[in-house]
């Protein structure tokens, strides 16, 4: 069984399942998904993945602010967060870290912001979700600064090794989308032969970048089967084992969802 560690379930294009979430996830699961794991990324669709995360016994979710999704001139209220993860289906906090590509003129207020998300997993001891794009050395001093002493993941990870060791180093786990899968994703291909079995996660990023062969077209949870297909067959291992290895691994970070 499969696990799609990192999903939009509030944000799917749906048009494939003539509109019924019900449909998508019950299409992933006839290929062998069991849970799903639905991501917050802002204080407005927080009520949204607590409530998909009640409605289905599969699907938990996370709470968190996105690098991308904070306004400027509001500062992020730990209090607020900490409420949030005190509801018994978010497992994780985040997705939450720094992306300097579309505004780097934002990274005060990002790392201020990834800065109270790491204080809000070191009270809980919930994981935190790390997005990092252009943003590798304030992104490894900042895990480093805080020194967590639960794991985390980088999620949809398309750094390099350096960066993955770095972080592996630290604690963390490393995530795999459909970007493995893409023509031009030979360095990070490289990445994922060297990642250690038990650090490795799968994961969508859906409704966004699906894999090959689907690429171009709307992403959905039922495509993480194409992501672990594709790294089994990377790294030289049966595809059963792979896919029950990544679960194994899930489940290790993500404890809470072994609770129900």
């Amino acid at each position: 069984m499969l696990i799609d560690s990192h999903c939009h379930l509030d944000r799917l294009d749906l048009a494939a399942h003539d509109g019924s979430l019900d449909a998508a996830l019950e299409a992933a699961r006839a290929r062998g998904v069991s849970q799903f794991l639905c991501i917050g990324v802002s204080a407005d669709n927080a009520a949204a993945v607590k409530g998909l995360a009640e409605r289905y016994d599969d699907v938990h979710c996370s709470v968190g602010v996105h690098p991308l999704d904070l306004q400027p001139g509001e500062s992020l209220a730990l209090d607020w967060l900490l409420g949030e993860l005190a509801h018994p289906r978010v497992v994780a906090i985040g997705e939450t870290g720094l992306d300097y590509h579309y505004e780097p003129e934002a990274a005060a207020l990002q790392q201020q912001a990834f800065r109270l998300h790491l204080e809000a997993a070191r009270l809980t001891g919930k994981p935190v979700i790390v997005h990092t794009r252009e943003a590798r050395a304030d992104t490894l001093a900042l895990l480093r600064e805080a020194a967590l002493p639960q794991a985390g993941v980088l999620h949809c990870f398309t750094e390099d090794w350096e960066m993955a060791r770095a972080a592996l180093d630290l604690g963390f786990y490393i995530s795999l989308s459909g970007i493995v899968t893409f023509r031009n994703a030979d360095a990070l291909r490289e990445v994922a032969r060297q990642v250690p079995a038990d650090r490795l996660l799968v994961e969508t990023d859906s409704p966004y970048l699906a894999p090959v062969p689907h690429r171009g077209k709307p992403n959905l949870p039922q495509y993480v089967r194409e992501v672990a297909e594709f790294l089994a067959e990377l790294r030289g291992v049966a595809f059963e084992d792979f896919a029950r290895q990544t679960t194994d691994n899930f489940l290790r970070l993500f404890p809470l969802a072994r609770m129900g």
